[in-house]
């Protein structure tokens, strides 16, 4: 197998200094639609969460963790770096950006087994120093518990100890919980999973639609009024002409 760290480089169109370094290593963005749905969607849910602070979250994206060396590089399926500007980048190059992702999450398969366990286990581990490393194996076909986490302890990965069935993390402040074959994240601050963007959007139009029947129940109810408002008016009317009619006859 070839070294994760040897992948001759496809495209090249990040520059530092006078090197130009790699923004892509040839591969598809997970092994089946299933991996990448998840990658997607831990992306997205974690990019929602984090909007408006200076947090950046990426996946698929090369990290180059050697000055000077194209090929040193891995590519992270889920990333998150605190304190740095969310703006779009080509690569991440670890030396410029002066800090390492506090989290990274592999969503992992057979096919890509000794990669994730070995390879960039090592490289998050010694090269890059990922605080917080996460494995997601949604089919289950080899990591048993399918979700495990480390966390950096003197220059080792220690094991996550699950808590009521989740994996803490403290970079992120949220519990890492496997559903079904996603992958969710608990906050304890809310007793509640973070919404993914699917769910936002659709808790953003059942409020629209909630303001909508709202404000259609108002209209009809100022309809009602206005016509109530009509008929009283259209009868003071009545009652002004009889009055006047009264007083006519009474007058003569």
């Amino acid at each position: 197998m070839t070294p994760i760290t040897e992948i001759t480089p496809v495209t090249t169109a990040s520059h530092s200094g006078n090197i130009v370094y790699p923004t892509s290593d040839g591969r598809p963005m997970g092994e089946t639609d299933l991996h990448r749905s998840i990658m997607v969607e831990t992306i997205d849910s974690l990019k929602l969460y984090y909007a408006g602070q200076q947090v950046y979250v990426s996946g698929n994206i090369l990290l180059l963790y050697q000055p000077g060396n194209r090929r040193r590089h891995v590519s992270p399926d889920v990333l998150v770096v605190k304190g740095l500007d969310p703006h779009d980048r080509e690569n991440y190059l670890l030396w410029d950006e002066g800090r390492p992702p506090h989290v990274v999450i592999e969503v992992t398969s057979e096919s890509t087994r000794e990669e994730d366990l070995y390879d960039k286990f090592e490289i998050y581990r010694d090269s890059v120093r990922v605080p917080e490393y996460f494995q997601f194996d949604p089919r289950g076909e080899y990591l048993e518990p399918a979700l495990q986490g480390y966390r950096l302890k003197a220059r080792r990965y220690e094991p996550i100890a699950p808590v009521s069935g989740r994996l803490p993390s403290r970079e992120l402040g949220l519990h890492l919980e496997r559903h079904d074959r996603r992958l969710r994240f608990w906050d304890p601050a809310t007793g509640e999973w973070i919404p993914t963007l699917q769910e936002s959007r659709e808790a953003m139009l059942a409020n629209w639609q909630q303001a909508e029947a709202e404000r259609q129940q108002a209209e009809a109810a100022r309809h009602e009024m206005e016509a109530k408002w009509l008929v009283a008016e259209a009868q003071a009317e009545q009652l002004r002409e009889e009055l006047d009619r009264l007083r006519g006859q009474a007058g003569k």
